[in-house]
């Protein structure tokens, strides 16, 4: 395992994946102006300020691409780096190297990218009680990974799917409702299929759905796009009873005033959907 439990096949999966898209049946380029002989040395260099994710996978491209190859890592995973800081180096066969480069710039930027916002929403609650939470807004194939940039980032994560957790949505509660099922009465049916040890979460719009969910026993509370005010009326209305999560479009100029509230989670789909993709550039010595 890796560094905050990255499986190893679950990186190689996705690197393995990724080269065969990009690199497929050879390097044409490569193959037919560089001898078979060459060797360099190359420095991936941030060209912004951010934090460092995603090592792990660059050891891994390499790897595949050219087991001669080596990288050293010149920072650690999770640094927090200055514009211009190398952060490692990769050294050995010029076309393993050069065949290897995009796909392993495009996971090191898109990672080190989701991290660097991820610490962003964590520094701008600091002081308060809340924690940042992902969502399942990910990347198709990559949720493994993007969940983890969010952790290297200091956030935390939600559930990983639909397997692992309860979560009674707007739409879930519209066809209970269209059957006659109210809210209490949908958090007592989830409660009662899953047992005590799987977390009950409800989504509500407003303070009053929310003490009722509290009161039939939900774990965790989604509070959707609710003011500062409102959020903390259903703070007191929980009463301590479940933890509660703010969501729904709150932005790095908008969360301090939602943890104020008093909220133990702050849920941010922008974490993973929108995080632009780090300015990182593997510069060969002596180019």
């Amino acid at each position: 395992m890796n560094y905050l439990d990255l499986p190893d096949e679950r990186i190689r999966d996705v690197v393995a994946r990724a080269l065969h898209e990009d690199v497929g049946t050879g390097d044409l380029t490569t193959l037919s102006v560089i001898p078979p002989d060459a060797r360099s040395e190359a420095r991936f260099v941030f060209r912004e300020a951010g934090v460092v994710c995603g090592l792990p996978l660059l050891s891994t491209v390499f790897a595949l691409v050219d087991p001669a190859l080596t990288l050293r890592p010149q920072a650690p995973e999770g640094a927090r780096v200055a514009a211009g800081q190398c952060v490692a180096t990769i050294a050995g066969p010029a076309r393993g190297l050069l065949s290897g480069e995009r796909v392993a710039l495009n996971l090191f930027q898109r990672l080190s990218g989701i991290a660097t916002l991820t610490a962003r929403y964590v520094e701008a609650v600091r002081g308060t009680r809340a924690r940042i939470l992902d969502t399942r807004k990910t990347t198709p194939g990559l949720r493994a990974l993007e969940k983890y940039a969010v952790r290297v980032g200091g956030g935390l994560n939600h559930r990983f799917g639909l397997y692992d957790g309860v979560m009674l949505k707007d739409n879930h509660l519209a066809i209970l409702a269209a059957q006659g099922v109210d809210l209490a009465e949908a958090v007592r049916r989830a409660r009662a299929a899953v047992g005590p040890m799987v977390r009950v979460e409800v989504e509500v719009e407003s303070v009053e759905q929310a003490a009722v969910a509290a009161e039939a026993g939900a774990d965790l509370i989604l509070l959707d796009n609710m003011s500062p005010e409102q959020l903390r009326a259903a703070v007191a209305a929980v009463a301590g009873r479940a933890r509660t999560e703010a969501s729904g479009g709150i932005t790095l100029a908008t969360i301090r005033a939602v943890a104020e509230s008093g909220v133990d989670f702050i849920s941010v789909g922008a974490l993973t959907h929108s995080a632009p993709a780090l300015d990182i550039g593997l510069d060969i010595e002596g180019a």
